[in-house]
């Protein structure tokens, strides 16, 4: 993949969710990370191949505290020559930062409300044959017993 193509692929991925000025920010933080380590020696298939899957730097930038990481943050990638992890440390998001967490919550809460009436009226509908005769014969014997 060449520098402009994952530049593309992050830039699309990060505009579903972020502003236009965080876009910019951390594309532009990749372009120049890609164009130093050129400068450096490596290939541009080499860097880009390092830094991984855009989709997937775009993800831990959108979660991380307040939708943009600064520039340490964002960088994960492994170390080929090694195998070592060479990122800073990854934060937690908060829990209802984007409309699909928002959305999972209204759903998660809706399916609790629908649970519980059914098993309200499974119940009621389990009790009803009992509890209703034993009601009217309630209703007859203090109606009998009233007029003794």
């Amino acid at each position: 993949m060449t520098k402009q193509m994952f530049l593309k692929e992050l830039r699309e991925a990060l505009e579903n969710d972020l502003s236009g000025q965080i876009v910019e920010d951390n594309v532009n933080y990749y372009s120049n990370y890609i164009s130093d380590e050129v400068r450096g020696g490596q290939s541009e298939e080499d860097v880009v191949g390092g830094l991984g899957d855009p989709w997937v730097i775009a993800r831990n930038i959108i979660d991380s505290p307040g939708g943009a990481a600064s520039q340490t943050e964002a960088y994960e990638t492994i170390d080929e020559r090694d195998g070592a992890q060479s990122s800073s440390e990854t934060y937690r998001s908060a829990p209802f930062d984007t409309w699909w967490k928002k959305l999972l919550a209204v759903l998660t809460v809706v399916m609790v409300v629908v649970i519980v009436v059914a098993i309200v009226t499974g119940v009621v509908s389990l009790l009803a044959p009992i509890v209703i005769p034993v009601l009217i014969i309630m209703v007859i014997v203090r109606a009998i017993g009233g007029r003794s």
